[in-house]
């Protein structure tokens, strides 16, 4: 493997364009057409400032009501197509935007899932991803609501690039963004609504946030990729609960695993940073990980553990 201190910064030749990326960083409140409208100026802005591939926050259109199991919140699902993917796709399309927008979807009458919609840039709808992983954990109760996606990991060629998007708790797992990587996103795209419970904060909050940055960190060195996280940022309270003080901080990290955009913890923004996928050829053709992969020793993988 070469060294990083011999890596060399001349870009291969014949390779796609570069393209823009844009995220989104919002705190929402307990009025959904406010919350819509607010996430399509953004979008506005967004596109305003360069940005050709927006990605909007986990469950922009609501507050994150996981925080309690109460069945009155499936009424805020939406159906796909519908109302909201159909306000989109117009917004992209007179944008000439590409788009990924996280929704509360309903399936089917008792199926719902925790899901994000891929709209290209002429208001086509590409697919939808399925969170797969589903946590279950204080004031994280998603168990409750959305049944683990079935759609797999995959990638979307888009009218600027090829794009992959994985959901929050997705995050944290190795397989999910290489298979999304092996699928040929140029950028894995992770909607997210992550903070810190307050009584936690004083005493895990460094460190819990510092874990959150450095494992998507390392899933685009691993992969040799874009990777681009956008969260929600401030307190959002729930009955019975202290609430989360979601963390912001979204940010977009190089193929090699460098920071080049980020956000504050503390305020809404909006971020904009260069796709280059010759940067990634580079960093594939110098670190070839993909290359090295033992595929015929990976077989314990699809084990729960290695004891039965």
């Amino acid at each position: 493997m070469v060294s990083p201190h011999r890596m060399s910064s001349k870009k291969p030749e014949n390779t796609s364009e570069t393209f823009r990326i844009g995220l989104i960083q919002s705190q929402c409140s307990h009025d959904v057409p406010e919350n819509i409208a607010a996430a399509v100026q953004a979008v506005r802005d967004a596109a305003a400032a360069g940005a050709q591939v927006i990605c909007l926050p986990e469950l922009f259109a609501s507050v994150y009501f996981c925080q309690a199991e109460d069945a009155a919140h499936f009424d805020l699902a939406t159906e796909v197509p519908g109302p909201l993917t159909e306000e989109f796709s117009a917004v992209a399309r007179e944008l000439e935007v590409v788009l990924v927008v996280p929704i509360f979807e309903k399936r089917a009458r008792g199926l719902y899932h925790n899901s994000a919609v891929i709209i290209d840039a002429d208001g086509t709808v590409l697919g939808t991803y399925r969170k797969m992983h589903i946590p279950n954990d204080p004031q994280f109760y998603e168990k409750f609501y959305f049944a683990p996606g079935d759609s797999g990991f995959k990638a979307w060629n888009t009218r600027f690039g090829r794009i992959g998007v994985c959901i929050c708790w997705d995050q944290w797992f190795p397989e999910a963004a290489r298979l999304t990587a092996l699928a040929g996103a140029d950028v894995i795209f992770y909607p997210t609504a992550i903070g810190w419970l307050p009584l936690e904060k004083e005493t895990r909050g460094q460190r819990q946030c510092a874990s959150w940055e450095t494992i998507q960190r390392s899933h685009a060195i691993a992969n040799g990729c874009y990777v681009a996280a956008a969260n929600r940022v401030g307190l959002e309270t729930s009955p019975g609960g202290d609430g989360i003080e979601f963390w912001g901080q979204s940010f977009v990290a190089d193929p090699a695993g460098q920071i080049i955009a980020q956000a504050s913890a503390s305020a809404s923004a909006i971020l904009v940073a260069e796709v280059d996928p010759a940067q990634i050829e580079a960093q594939r053709r110098e670190w070839p990980f993909l290359r090295d992969r033992r595929i015929d020793a990976y077989a314990g993988l699809t084990h729960r553990h290695e004891n039965p």
